[in-house]
């Protein structure tokens, strides 16, 4: 598989496994060594590469260890602390690395809990380590642009300079994005009389700000949906412009069942892009990602592969309350199964990869 079939599989693992998984030792063993071996291709049972319960004693800190360093070209290079699954990482935490950063040659040091990566480099200060990562992966929400920064850091593809240089605009760039998406879901009371300021002529009493709150957060989540939708339409123009359409868009009983058509009044919702998303890093163990596609409907979200409507692997039916996914067997019959949640697409992810299979 290529990269970024790795790491959507190793996300669907980790999406799945990591409610269950209690201890520190489980996450090494389920999500953190195949990060390593399967992401970053180091052989994780070759000491010249991996060296696990690492210690290198500190001042008066004597047989600390930290739980994994990893050797490239004979120096240590990266090196990686690991947390149980279910907690939350903090800087706490991160204690072990910032001393030993100071006393190995390594650059690089990695916070986990096989779930969130946080990677730290000594930008502020030299042979330092930073308080503040410079990038951050999280396998339940996979940021497509990190994949080059973190394929420099495989064993293949080693560019340690290119990171470094690369790091401090990620740090920064990331650390904006993550502000902003806090900012989208629980707005604080500077980002409300930041744009109630612009709007509304009164004072900000506890009583404007309250009514504000709800406002701001409505109006940035519709620009969110807006924003989104326009692209999706913007992307489907073009698209047709280059295709023929088939006679029937959500049935592909057309000539050749290939290329989208535009339908008036449909409205792309974030929980279809969700979905999608989902399913797609599902299926991308099967398949390489690109080839996993999407097309909305009056009738429902489809999941296609190859963007051919006769190569369906999901349809999303999430126009009314409650939601439904759609399954097809070998004859093309459909079978809706109800869903609360999103993260309950998990559940038939077997059945998901066997469309893929069928078609493949």
């Amino acid at each position: 598989m290529e990269f970024e079939q790795r790491l959507a599989a190793l996300s669907t693992k980790a999406i799945s496994q990591a409610g269950v998984i209690g201890t520190e030792e489980a996450t090494k063993n389920a999500l953190v060594m195949p990060f390593i071996s399967q992401i970053l291709g180091y052989d994780v049972f070759d000491p010249r590469e991996v060296i696990p319960e690492f210690t290198a004693d500190v001042g008066l800190k004597r047989g600390e260890k930290v739980d994994y360093a990893i050797v490239h070209n004979g120096d240590i290079q990266i090196l990686i602390e690991c947390k149980a699954s279910l907690g939350h990482l903090t800087l706490e935490h991160a204690s072990q690395l910032y001393r030993y950063f100071a006393v190995t040659n390594a650059r690089i040091a990695i916070l986990t809990n096989g779930v969130a990566w946080q990677f730290y480099t000594d930008l502020d200060a030299p042979n330092r380590m930073d308080s503040k990562p410079f990038m951050v992966l999280d396998l339940r929400d996979i940021d497509e642009s990190l994949f080059p920064e973190i394929q420099k850091l495989s064993k293949d593809a080693f560019d340690l300079n290119s990171v470094i240089s690369a790091a401090e605009e990620l740090k920064y760039v990331g650390a904006i994005r993550r502000e902003i998406a806090a900012q989208f879901r629980d707005p604080s009371d500077e980002w409300v009389k930041f744009f109630t300021s612009r709007v509304y002529d009164g004072s900000f009493t506890q009583r404007v700000r309250e009514q504000f709150t709800s406002l701001v957060t409505k109006a940035t989540n519709q620009f969110l949906t807006e924003s989104v939708n326009d692209r999706l339409k913007t992307a489907l123009v073009a698209g047709t412009s280059a295709t023929q359409p088939s006679a029937d868009p959500a049935d592909g009983n057309g000539e050749n069942g290939d290329g989208p058509t535009v339908e008036p009044d449909i409205v792309t919702t974030l929980d279809e892009l969700e979905g999608y998303r989902i399913v797609k890093a599902i299926a991308c163990r099967e398949v390489k990602p690109q080839r996993v596609t999407q097309r909305d409907s009056k009738s429902y979200f489809a999941v296609l592969l190859d963007d051919n409507n006769r190569k369906p692997i999901a349809r999303l039916h999430f126009n009314s309350r409650q939601k439904y996914i759609g399954l097809l067997d070998q004859d093309k019959t459909e079978t809706r199964h109800p869903i609360d949640s999103l993260d309950e697409i998990y559940a038939h992810a077997d059945a998901i990869r066997e469309a893929v299979q069928r078609y493949a």
